[in-house]
């Protein structure tokens, strides 16, 4: 992305049974995106265990529900409710645990058993944290969910090409960042004196402008929040122009729009080829369009999740 540097600007049954499971299903709209009732079921009963293994293990509690949530179809796969697998954990040489077995890369792999949900949790963890072929997961930021993801992906926890991009979703979409720090990202308060408006001698950001769009780039511990008061933007606005809910947190690097994003990008840019980490949002914030519209060119749903090596329209 060109950047033409700013001197100046101001500025998301049977028929009782399958009653019931469409029920658990259905999905409902939050901020924009589709939720479902079973996922969000899920997520309310075992958040408390995964911020608990958070602050024991030190892996995001983020993605410990994130990987639950796709690995055991919150908790309705038959792994899950009939061995309290809610990871996908297999046997491996070490375990000594109950076993069942049964179809995934082979016909009868051996997956291990749990004689409850909590079990699983607690061996997800030290399965994660025991062994040196995740260790480097434990050197990364425990709020950064993007590179935990993407570490998962690389050292071989799932072979799905999508996996980190699929977690990733599940966080964003379901906003299980929240759970990492209770007290991370808090909204910044003003204070009741009435400051002064910002001036660019005062701003720390450089704001630039890209084919239309001013825009800065967020460093390490940025929030919509503080940017917005940086430079005396309305926080609601900042969160409406890149398309995000109250809360969604900021890594370093992230674009952060000041104005609507356009309905496709540019020219030149024409398709994207999907790489690790990468979920149709961060893709629309990279070429400045709503992401509804990148879902509408490529004639995809909202359950879509981008896999490694998708070539994606862009205009």
């Amino acid at each position: 992305m060109m950047r033409t540097k700013l001197s100046s600007c101001k500025y998301n049954d049977i028929l009782p049974f399958c009653c019931a499971l469409l029920f658990l299903f259905l999905p409902a709209t939050v901020g924009g995106q589709v939720r479902m009732k079973v996922y969000e079921d899920y997520i309310g009963k075992y958040s408390n265990i995964a911020v608990r293994h958070m602050v024991e293990y030190e892996i995001p509690a983020s993605i410990t529900l994130a990987q639950g949530l796709l690995e055991s179809g919150a908790g309705m796969s038959e792994l899950a409710r009939k061995s309290n697998n809610h990871f996908g954990i297999k046997c491996h040489r070490d375990w000594s645990g109950k076993r069942v077995y049964a179809a995934d890369d082979t016909p009868n792999d051996c997956f291990r058993r749990y004689d409850k949900v909590e079990d699983s949790y607690k061996d997800h963890a030290e399965f994660l944290s025991a062994g040196s072929r995740y260790r480097v997961l434990f050197e990364l930021e425990i709020t950064d969910y993007k590179a935990w993801a993407r570490g998962l992906q690389k050292t071989g926890y799932a072979t799905d090409r999508a996996y980190a991009n699929k977690l990733i979703k599940l966080i964003e979409d379901y906003e299980l960042y929240r759970y990492d720090n209770k007290n991370y990202r808090k909204r910044a308060k003003r204070s009741s004196s009435n400051p002064a408006p910002p001036t660019p001698n005062s701003w720390k950001h450089q704001p630039y402008k890209t084919y239309g769009l001013v825009y800065v780039i967020a460093a390490d511990g940025d929030s919509f929040a503080s940017i917005a008061q940086e430079f005396g933007f309305k926080e609601k606005d900042l969160l409406k122009f890149n398309e995000v809910p109250e809360g969604f947190p900021l890594s370093e690097g992230d674009i952060v729009y000041f104005q609507k994003k356009k309905s496709r990008a540019d020219k030149p840019y024409q398709t994207h080829t999907v790489q690790i980490g990468e979920s149709m949002y961060s893709i629309s914030q990279r070429y400045g369009m709503k992401v509804r519209n990148l879902y509408r060119l490529n004639k995809k749903n909202y359950e879509y999740v981008p896999e490694e090596g998708d070539v994606l329209k862009l205009r």
